[in-house]
C-alpha cells in the first residue's frame, strides 16, 4: 500500500465561544481517527487557547471587523488561505460569510461542505403552537456529519476530551491551597431567558458550602460581570476570577476543577471539552435542541418546569421569552441544584 495522501481541511468556526467549544471533541476525535490530515480553524484569535492540545490543528485569525472586512476583505481571506495548500474547506457556521467564502471556493475548486443546522426541526422543537417535542441531533453530531460528507467519517466517544492541563502560575496564585473540592460557578448567560437570579444562586452556594467542603471559583465575562460577583464572594472560599485570568489561565483552572456548575452557557461546553463533570441549568432552553455539553450524563441537567410552562423550548438560543416566562427558570429549587452538585461531585 501506498503513503496515504496528506489532506488539509479548512474548519470555519467564528463564533460564539460555546459553538467552538464544542468542535474540539470533534476535532480531536477527527486527528485520532485521520491522522493524515491537518486542520486550520478559521476563528478568532481569542479562542486559539482551546486547541493548543491538538497537535494538527492550527488557528488562522479572520480580522472580520479590520483586513477581511466586506466582501473585499473577505477574498483577501480567501487568497490568504488558499496559500495554505486546502484540500477541503468543512463550514460549521453556515452564516453570510462562509457562504460568500463559500463561492470563492468553489470557483477555485475546492470541495466545500456545509453544516446542516436542522432549522425546521429546531422551528419546531421551538413552536409555540403544534409543537414538535422530541430531541434532535447533538450539535457535535452535525458538526461530524459534515466530516463524514467530506470523507472523514467520524466516530464520537466520551473519550474525546482534553488532558488537564497543568494550572498556569498566574492560575496557581488563586487556586493554589484552597480546600478542595475545587467547583466552578458560571451563573450568566447571554440571555435573561436561561439565567438563573443571583440571589437565589447565592442562597444555593451558601447551603452547599455548609454540606460540602469547597472552593468555589465564580467565573464570568467584563467588568459588569465581576461586580456583580464580587457580590457573591461572601467569604475566604469563594473566588471571583473574573478579570484577573487570561482565558488560556482560565481554561488550566478549568480542566482543574472537581466539577463546574453553568447555566446553557459557554462555559458549560468549556468544562465538558475537558471531561469535568457539569451540572446545567435550563431556564427557556432545553437539551433537545442539541446544545447540551458533550460527553455528560443527562442526570446533571436541570430543567425548569414544563407543566408550567409547557412552551420551553421558546427558542434555541433562549432570546425569545414569551410574557409570563421570565421567571420559568425559577422552578428549579436552590436545594435541587445543592443536590445536583453533591451527585456531580461522586462523578468527579
Amino acid at each position: 500500500m501506498g503513503t496515504p495522501v496528506h489532506k488539509h481541511v479548512l474548519v470555519i468556526r467564528l463564533s460564539a465561544m460555546g459553538d467552538v467549544a464544542m468542535t474540539v471533541p470533534v476535532l480531536r476525535a477527527l486527528q485520532e481517527q485521520h491522522p493524515n490530515c491537518t486542520v486550520t480553524v478559521l476563528t478568532r484569535s481569542f479562542f486559539s487557547p482551546m486547541f493548543a492540545q491538538l497537535p494538527q490543528v492550527s488557528v488562522f485569525t479572520a480580522d472580520v471587523k479590520g483586513r477581511h472586512k466586506g466582501i473585499l476583505g473577505l477574498w483577501r481571506l480567501y487568497r490568504a488561505l488558499k496559500q495554505l495548500g486546502i484540500t477541503e474547506v468543512v463550514d460549521l457556521h453556515a452564516v453570510l460569510r462562509s457562504t460568500i467564502l463559500k463561492g470563492f471556493f468553489k470557483f477555485g475548486s475546492t470541495p466545500f461542505f456545509g453544516i446542516d443546522k436542522g432549522r425546521s426541526d429546531k422551528k419546531a422543537l421551538t413552536a409555540p403552537k403544534k409543537k414538535v417535542f422530541a430531541p434532535l441531533k447533538s450539535t457535535h453530531e452535525r458538526y461530524a456529519t459534515v466530516f463524514g460528507l467530506a470523507g472523514y467519517p467520524i466516530s464520537l466517544q466520551k473519550t474525546h476530551v482534553l488532558e488537564k492541563e497543568s494550572l498556569s502560575p498566574a492560575a496557581r496564585t488563586i487556586a493554589e491551597n484552597r480546600p478542595r473540592k475545587w467547583i466552578g460557578v458560571a451563573p450568566f448567560a447571554a440571555h435573561e431567558g436561561k439565567q438563573y437570579p443571583l440571589e437565589l444562586m447565592k442562597k444555593a452556594l451558601a447551603v452547599l458550602q455548609q454540606q460540602v467542603g469547597c472552593t468555589l471559583f465564580l467565573f464570568g465575562g467584563g467588568k459588569k460581570e465581576q461586580l456583580l460577583l464580587d457580590t457573591l464572594v461572601g467569604d475566604t472560599d469563594r473566588v471571583n476570577v473574573t478579570g484577573k485570568l487570561s482565558f488560556a489561565d482560565e481554561l488550566s483552572l478549568i480542566s482543574n476543577l472537581d466539577g463546574m456548575v453553568a447555566m446553557d452557557s459557554g462555559n458549560a461546553h468549556l468544562a465538558a471539552m475537558y471531561g469535568v463533570p457539569v451540572v446545567t441549568l435550563w431556564g427557556v432552553t432545553h437539551p433537545f435542541a442539541g446544545f447540551y455539553p458533550f460527553g455528560q450524563p443527562d442526570s446533571l441537567a436541570l430543567l425548569a418546569d414544563r407543566e408550567q410552562f409547557p412552551l420551553i423550548p421558546t427558542s434555541v438560543y433562549g432570546n425569545k421569552v414569551p410574557e409570563g416566562y421570565e421567571n420559568a427558570i425559577k422552578t428549579i429549587g436552590t436545594e435541587a441544584i445543592v443536590q445536583k452538585v453533591r451527585a456531580m461531585l461522586e462523578l468527579s
